[in-house]
């Protein structure tokens, strides 16, 4: 549909336009020729309102011929036809209105009307509808310019959610390949605890399961994931990992990505406490402020342990997904400040 008919407040500026068009020419038909005002008004006002419609025709004319694969002389050919054709016909109707109305005593100015006058419309008729077309292909151009930036924006979300969710599935594999090492390890030595680990592992899968096709979580569900994981990481470890959760109630109803926080608890399991001898506790803080959403996770470390020559996985896989949401608004940083390990996330608040 004709985007000026689509919508109401378009079409009446348009007509207005022509209106004004239209007294334009009821002056011009009054100055050059014996035309008295009224008649000339009566005349020209609904001429120009119709040709207004006509010059609407120009649109589909401008679609049926793009710019982009119609060559120069092609269109100046089809409009210089179609402007003809609309203005001529515009003539033709002007003469049988200018015959019924100037049989009334009061238009009967209008049969005075010489060639000249006729041919000054019929003038204006072309330059009119060639304006039209100018204006209809310079609307299509950003119609096109602004449906290229929508499908590029469509692409783009597109891209982000598949590389999220690629980024998702990477947990999943990499925990479980961990932790069915570590129940291997453990059936050999402690049959018990290696049942007890793969039970709380199901559990623990079962709940990321349940929150799999979430793009975001409330905080509280997943700091419960990070307990669970926890439970799962001290068979292994018993007494020697510790976990302490500070999360105000107030921050728990704040949505973050599902399983954003559990490679954090990992990294500072694997990289920390896997390395001390008398193990430690991992403290997971939580806090709003000014808008944002901070979670600190601290634990200490061995500054004497085996180093990576890249980043692990877990916390890759975390800035990862920051990025895809946004390269801005959500940051993770990372230092080490002699044997304690931090990471702290920051995040735009979204509540449930």
């Amino acid at each position: 549909m004709h985007p000026i008919l689509a919508d109401r407040g378009a079409l009446v500026l348009y007509l207005v336009v022509f209106l004004l068009i239209g007294l334009i020419l009821a002056a011009l038909l009054n100055v050059s020729g014996n035309v008295l005002w009224g008649a000339a008004i009566l005349f020209s006002a609904p001429m120009a309102l119709l040709y207004g419609l006509m010059c609407l025709s120009s649109w589909y004319v401008c679609r049926s011929f793009p710019l982009k694969t119609t060559g120069p002389t092609q269109i100046i050919a089809v409009f210089m036809v179609a402007s003809i054709i609309s203005s001529a016909l515009w003539i033709l109707i002007g003469e049988v209105l200018a015959s019924l109305l100037s049989s009334f005593p009061f238009a009967a100015s209008l049969s005075n009307r010489s060639s000249t006058q006729t041919l000054l419309l019929g003038g204006a008729g072309i330059g009119l509808y060639l304006l039209a077309v100018a204006i209809h292909y310079l609307v299509i151009t950003l119609e096109q310019s602004q449906d290229t930036e929508r499908r590029t924006l469509e692409l783009k979300i597109l891209a982000q959610s598949a590389e999220l969710r690629a980024l998702r599935a990477q947990i999943n594999p990499h925990f479980l390949f961990n932790s069915l090492n570590s129940i291997s390890a453990l059936t050999t030595k402690d049959p018990p605890a290696a049942r007890s680990m793969t039970l709380l592992l199901a559990d623990f899968l079962r709940q990321t399961l349940k929150f799999g096709t979430e793009d975001l979580i409330p905080l509280g569900e997943e700091v419960s994931l990070c307990r669970r994981f926890i439970n799962i990481e001290q068979v292994r470890f018993g007494a020697r990992l510790q976990f302490e959760e500070q999360v105000p109630d107030a921050a728990k109803h704040y949505l973050i990505p599902p399983l954003l926080l559990q490679p954090l608890i990992e990294n500072a399991i694997t990289h920390g406490i896997a390395h001390l001898v008398n193990g430690g506790v991992i403290v997971l803080n939580a806090d709003v402020h000014a808008d944002r959403l901070r979670i600190h996770v601290e634990n200490p470390c061995d500054p004497e342990r085996p180093r990576q020559q890249k980043g692990g996985l877990g916390l890759e896989n975390v800035r990862k997904r920051l990025d895809a949401i946004s390269e801005t608004e959500a940051r993770l940083d990372v230092k080490e400040d002699n044997s304690t390990f931090v990471t702290d996330l920051s995040l735009p608040t979204f509540k449930k």
